[in-house]
């Protein structure tokens, strides 16, 4: 099976910074979209930032100027530089990855959504 394992998280200031990492592992074929999402207490997830094939990426309004998302196939790894944070950016913070994945050679090869665990992004006033 494949898993996406966050790293970055953490408390921070606002005006501060934090560089959030996602790796994903596991017998992969290709990776089509990797992205952040977020979920703050009493609310929806949502999407922050995506990175598609071809290079072309998606943000949410809020975000833009702000983060950038960032990826290296080589190493299956998706980045959100996350810059001027604002406390309203505290949130649980998810990688998610559209993978074409086998769980073994025995088997097909299959698309479909993995997340990670999260990890938690707190920005102080």
């Amino acid at each position: 099976q494949v898993q996406l394992v966050e790293s970055g998280g953490g408390l921070v200031q606002a005006g501060g910074s934090l560089r959030l990492s996602c790796v994903a592992s596991g017998s992969i074929f290709s990776i089509n979209v990797m992205g952040w999402y977020r979920q703050a207490p009493g609310k929806q997830r949502e999407l922050v930032a995506a990175f598609r094939s071809g290079g072309i990426t998606d943000y949410v309004d809020g975000v833009k100027g702000r983060f950038t998302i960032s990826r290296d196939n080589t190493k299956n790894a998706v980045y959100l530089q996350m810059s001027s944070l604002k406390p309203e950016d505290t949130a649980v913070y998810y990688c998610n990855a559209d993978v074409v994945a086998r769980a073994s050679v025995f088997q097909a090869y299959t698309r479909r959504d993995y997340w990670g665990r999260g990890t938690q992004v707190t920005v102080s006033s």
